[in-house]
C-alpha cells in the first residue's frame, strides 16, 4: 500500500519527533544510520518533506532537521499526502483501475474495513501522539536487523 518513499518519510519524521526539537537539530546522516535507509534518498525525502512544511530545517553549522510546534501537529496522512499523494491509499488493493462498491474487486469488502481505520488513524493522530505511542509502547523506528542469529537461524 506505501511506497518506500513514503516508509520512510514516516520512520524518518518520527524519528525526528522522538530525537529533536527547535533546539537539538539532526542530520540527514544521523537519522539514516539509526533508521538504516540510504542517505542520498533521505536527503531527496526531507527536501520534499520541508517543502511541504511537514519537517524544519536550519542552515549553518549548528543546523540540520527539526519538527517545530505546528510539523508536530501534522499527522501520518499529511507525510503521505506529501510524498505519494493519496490516491496510493485510495486505490484498488488489488490494483484494478475500476474498483468500488458498485464494481468491487474480489476482496473489495474484506480490505476497505481495514483501510478505512488505517486512514481514520493516519489523519486523527498527530505526529506527536505517534511518537508518544512510540515512547510508551517501545516499538522500534528501524528498519535494521536487529536480531542477526534470527537470520542466521533461517537459512
Amino acid at each position: 500500500m506505501l511506497s518506500n518513499a513514503s516508509k520512510y518519510a514516516i520512520l524518518s519524521t518520527l524519528y525526528l519527533a522522538e530525537h529533536s526539537d527547535e533546539e537539538r537539530k539532526i542530520s540527514v546522516k544521523e537519522i539514516a544510520e539509526n533508521i538504516d535507509v540510504p542517505s542520498p534518498f533521505l536527503a531527496k525525502l526531507f527536501q520534499q518533506l520541508v517543502r511541504g512544511k511537514i519537517i524544519s530545517s536550519s542552515k549553518g553549522p549548528h543546523g540540520g532537521f527539526f519538527l517545530s510546534e505546528i510539523n508536530k501537529n501534522k499527522n501520518v496522512l499529511d507525510i503521505i499526502d506529501n510524498i505519494d499523494g493519496l490516491n496510493k491509499l485510495n486505490g484498488c488493493f488489488l490494483g484494478l483501475h475500476e474498483c468500488d462498491s458498485s464494481n468491487p474487486c474480489p476482496v473489495h469488502f474484506i480490505v476497505v474495513p481495514f483501510k478505512n481505520n488505517i486512514l481514520e488513524k493516519f489523519r486523527d493522530l498527530t505526529i506527536m501522539e505517534f511518537s508518544q505511542e512510540i515512547s510508551d509502547k517501545g516499538t522500534l523506528l528501524t528498519l535494521k536487523n536487529i536480531n542477526p542469529s534470527l537470520e542466521e537461524t533461517l537459512e
